[in-house]
């Protein structure tokens, strides 16, 4: 079957046969076959082709890599692991948020306390302006999901969507800005994801704690890397569920 990532890539960066080709010194037919009957590149030709499109080998060609070598390269991809996530200090946030300029991806229930920083929308809306893609998955304040989590964390059920519907209203005067788009889940949350690029913030949930006093991960994407991957694929299937808020 077709590689249609690889042809995705390809097409989204505006590249065709002959620039591929050319970058990798092989002849076009030969990337038409990578393309079209799914063959794998050389390692060499891999690294290439990832660097060309901005995305990890292990996205473009998922079985090229050994899984003892994924593992390996997994580790490498875990920069730190803060013990709680108020303990991430808020420099790490702005840098991260400062620094992104393609990618900014936010899966939450309600992620209040970002709106602690009174330039996020201000700052949200000038990167979607300047062409970075922003997603925000919020919980759906009248689903199941959001009342149970509350009341997993012990602080009521209603506390949560409470907090949810404060975090709508700070977002909804971004809700038409182009390369913006929010939307509402109602799936059961293992984690709050926070991509910056390629950089990546997971805030395990841990039950019976809230979000706040749970581990949190600092992933950085890396080439044949497997780890940034799983959130990344994991951050699409909610939001391929999700709707728009019912502001």
């Amino acid at each position: 079957m077709p590689n249609e990532r690889l042809r995705d890539a390809l097409l989204r960066n505006g590249l065709g046969l002959d620039h591929v080709a050319r970058a990798t010194s092989v002849d076009p037919k030969t990337v038409e076959r990578w393309i079209t009957q799914a063959r794998t590149p050389y390692p060499r030709h891999r690294h290439t082709i990832a660097a060309m499109v901005r995305e990890t080998e292990n996205y473009l060609w998922p079985d090229a890599v050994a899984p003892a070598r994924k593992a390996e390269i997994g580790t490498s991809e875990i920069i730190k692991v803060y013990p709680h996530r108020h303990a991430v200090p808020a420099e790490v946030w702005e840098h991260l948020m400062s620094a992104a300029s393609r990618h900014i991806e936010i899966l939450v229930y309600a992620g209040m306390f970002l709106t602690d920083n009174p330039k996020l929308t201000q700052t949200l809306r000038a990167k979607a302006e300047a062409g970075a893609n922003i997603r925000i998955a919020l919980g759906d304040p009248n689903g199941r999901e959001v009342a149970k989590r509350s009341t997993e964390e012990g602080i009521g059920k209603d506390t949560l969507a409470a907090k949810v519907r404060n975090t709508l209203a700070v977002f909804k005067p971004l809700a038409d800005i182009p390369n913006l788009a929010i939307r509402s889940h109602n799936t059961t949350l293992y984690n709050s994801v926070y991509r910056f690029d390629d950089d990546m913030l997971v805030n395990t949930h841990v039950y019976g704690f809230m979000a706040a006093h749970a581990p949190v991960l600092h992933l950085r994407r890396l080439t044949g890397g497997d780890l940034f991957e799983t959130y990344s694929e994991s951050f699409d299937t909610v939001w391929n569920t999700a709707k728009p808020p019912k502001w």
